[in-house]
């Protein structure tokens, strides 16, 4: 297992700067890390100072809330792949899943899945997931499923919460057998964190912690903080 290569070396606060996003592009190339996941205004740099590194530019649609019409989630989507993105990770319509109406939450999923793939782009679903029942991160599922999506993926790390063990193996259960990944993040800060979503099922872990977790995996004494992702 290459832990690097599953690695979404994140930043995502409101409060990131170019500096901040040439050190993390700087970071993830120095590691070999799977993608740099950004907001949407620094697709087009980190793309540039990504060039001819194996590593990836993610970003997200509809991020953190998940309310935005479907339209415009997959406006933003269109957009980002135009500026360099190779994957979208999408937030679920929460309010519309917990009010029993998956018709707009399919509609949703199935806009952003469309662009990702005349855009040739990978696409995930964050869920939110403790803000949701069992049945619902189940349905959620289901309907990242149907929709052709890529991955489910457990939280945005805005909202209080982030990935358990337990909803890691409950989604692995319900999207891995029709080949769906599961990407694991919120409160990924440590080599032990990281091991402990694999074990459960994670193919993938979002983490501003990423640098740490490869300093402890080369049994050194990390010189950075744990990210607040």
């Amino acid at each position: 297992m290459n832990i690097a290569h599953m690695i979404d070396h994140t930043l995502l606060k409101p409060d990131a700067t170019c500096t901040d996003i040439e050190r993390l592009c700087a970071e993830a190339r120095q590691y070999n890390f799977c993608a740099v996941c950004v907001n949407p205004m620094y697709v087009r740099l980190a793309n540039r100072l990504l060039q001819g590194a194996p590593v990836k530019v993610c970003t997200v649609a509809g991020f953190p809330l998940g309310a935005n019409l479907a339209t415009t989630k997959a406006s933003e989507t269109r957009f980002a792949i135009a500026d360099g993105a190779a994957e979208v990770d999408m937030v679920l319509n929460i309010g519309a899943l917990k009010s029993g109406d998956c018709d707009v939450v399919l509609r949703d999923l199935k806009a952003v899945a469309e662009a990702c793939r005349q855009g040739g782009a990978l696409s995930k679903v964050i869920l939110e997931t403790h803000l949701l029942t069992e049945a619902e991160k189940i349905r959620a599922g289901e309907l990242a499923i149907e929709a052709g999506l890529n991955f489910v993926k457990t939280s945005t790390g805005f909202t209080g919460g982030g990935a358990t063990v337990e909803d890691v193996a409950l989604l692995s259960r319900v999207v891995k057998p029709k080949g769906l990944g599961v990407k694991a993040s919120g409160g990924i800060r440590s080599l032990a964190d990281l091991q402990k979503m694999v074990a459960a099922g994670a193919t993938r872990i979002g983490t501003s912690s990423g640098v740490k977790i490869m300093q402890e995996l080369a049994g050194q004494q990390p010189t950075v903080t744990a990210g607040g992702y």
